[in-house]
């Protein structure tokens, strides 16, 4: 008996009468969604042409993290010197994990209101856009990438919160770009003070052993990207790495929504 021909995707999805009318469907969905509760931008809440995005002058505000960087910090060159190069920073005190990729600069203005309604707002809706994102950004570092993990928080802090938007940021990023995500890969067994207001110095010795893989959990081997909202110094990503490695990571690259650039 011969087998029957495979249905292309077009033919797999029915009738074309049956295709207009879910398209229609979902088309009157959205309106009636959006007549509800209209689109507005997810810094200024402004009024937008459509959910998850930011209006025009957010948008222009928004300082994009692009080539030329430096490929271990990702930190902006400000003139085109070719590709592949380091910053002396790096080369003066290369961190611990392999390459970091950001979205935007953390400053005054959009970005450092997405991460602080993500934070402390309760705005774990923002986590899908802020996501999609650096999905983008990290491209290169993810196109390689067997697993994902957050920064954690110490078990008392995240009792306190009930939130850690780096779990929520990694588990979204593992959605969309159908990579593994293991939330619970780290443990912070050392319930460190806030990082605000220390000097990198301070903020290194802070988080010193404060990170340690958790029981059960397996990188040995693994090409991992630890996920974060925010690098500022380095202190922490360079802590998590460390444990990361130790543990017997191959590499470890780190992927955050904004970071801090000094000197511009």
């Amino acid at each position: 008996m011969n087998a029957s021909p495979a249905l292309d995707a077009d033919e797999a999805a029915g009738p074309p009468w049956a295709r207009r009318a879910g398209a229609l469907a979902v088309g009157l969905a959205q309106a009636a969604l959006d007549a509800l509760y209209p689109p507005t931008c997810l810094a200024c809440r402004a009024a937008t042409d459509r959910h998850g995005a930011l209006c025009p002058r957010c948008w222009n505000m928004m300082r994009f993290i692009e080539r030329p960087f430096c490929e271990r910090l990702g930190t902006p060159f400000e003139h085109d010197l070719g590709q592949g190069l380091i910053s002396p920073q790096a080369m003066a005190d290369p961190p611990a994990f392999g390459r970091a990729r950001a979205v935007a600069r953390f400053e005054d203005g959009p970005a450092r209101t997405l991460v602080h309604r993500l934070k402390y707002s309760d705005r774990a809706e923002l986590a899908r856009p802020i996501a999609s994102w650096m999905a983008r950004a990290g491209a290169d570092i993810l196109a390689d990438a067997d697993l994902l993990t957050p920064v954690p928080l110490h078990a008392l802090r995240l009792w306190r919160r009930q939130f850690n938007q780096a779990a929520a940021l990694a588990t979204e990023i593992s959605r969309q770009a159908g990579i593994k995500c293991d939330v619970g890969a780290l443990r912070r067994v050392k319930a460190t003070r806030s990082q605000v207001g220390l000097s990198r110095t301070q903020r290194a010795e802070n988080v010193q052993g404060a990170f340690r893989l958790a029981e059960g959990a397996t990188v040995r081997g693994l090409n991992v990207v630890l996920i974060d909202d925010v690098l500022t110094s380095g202190a922490t990503a360079n802590a998590s790495s460390r444990a990361l490695l130790r543990a017997g990571a191959k590499r470890v690259d780190v992927l955050v929504f904004a970071r801090v650039v000094t000197g511009s």
